[in-house]
């Protein structure tokens, strides 16, 4: 039997989570949290029923809830509403699609997402609250702790050290071994071959 569902956010993110879950199959989205001008709308078949003012009022609606607002840059609005939805006494929803692959001897964290494609190899740990996006390549041992998105394409090779908070950008490479300080963004398409430290900015070729 499938579970109830609650998703929050309404946006283009949330349209490719939803994707992900019918895949899946596991959840039952039972209403989406979204902005007060977008109540009412539908988000491709399901109705945003509540704004974030209202998470708590949701519980009996749903005994789980995925956070299905984007994240570019900085993660602090997804902490904010995972942090909300799970002292509501909502469980975080793992999600992962069907085309995706995970080894059994990786972790995954509450509330994170495995979209379309992705590899997750063996001894793997991914934190709570994450996005790991479509075709994203996490090689063996790598760690990307919680509150990531590691991007469309992106490729972290073995044993890859992520801190929270972090943005990897679409198509980026990163060397074996480096480690990314927390909340660091990486933008798209980057080569990076060398440790960062916290709060750094790498666009291509250059720390910013």
């Amino acid at each position: 039997m499938r579970k109830n569902l609650i998703l929050i956010g309404a946006g283009g993110h949330a349209r490719s989570c939803i994707d992900v879950i019918e895949q899946e199959g596991k959840f039952k989205i039972t209403g989406i949290v979204g902005l007060e001008s977008e109540l009412g709308l539908q988000v491709h078949g399901y109705e945003v029923i509540a704004t974030d003012k209202e998470i708590s009022t949701l519980i009996g609606k749903a005994q789980f809830a995925l956070i299905a607002l984007g994240q570019i840059s900085f993660p602090d609005a997804r902490i904010n509403l995972y942090q909300r939805a799970s002292k509501a006494g909502f469980g975080l929803a793992n999600v992962v699609s069907p085309s995706a692959y995970v080894s059994p001897s990786a972790q995954i964290g509450n509330g994170t997402i495995v979209m379309h494609g992705a590899i997750i190899n063996a001894g793997v740990k991914v934190g709570s609250n994450c996005i790991i996006n479509s075709r994203t390549l996490l090689e063996h041992d790598t760690q990307v702790s919680d509150n990531c998105h590691i991007s469309t394409g992106a490729i972290l090779n073995g044993g890859v050290i992520v801190e929270e908070g972090c943005f990897i950008g679409s198509g980026t490479i990163v060397k074996e071994g480096v480690s990314i300080g927390e909340r660091s963004v990486v933008g798209m398409g980057s080569q990076l071959r060398t440790n960062l430290s916290a709060n750094s900015r790498f666009l291509g070729e250059s720390l910013k």
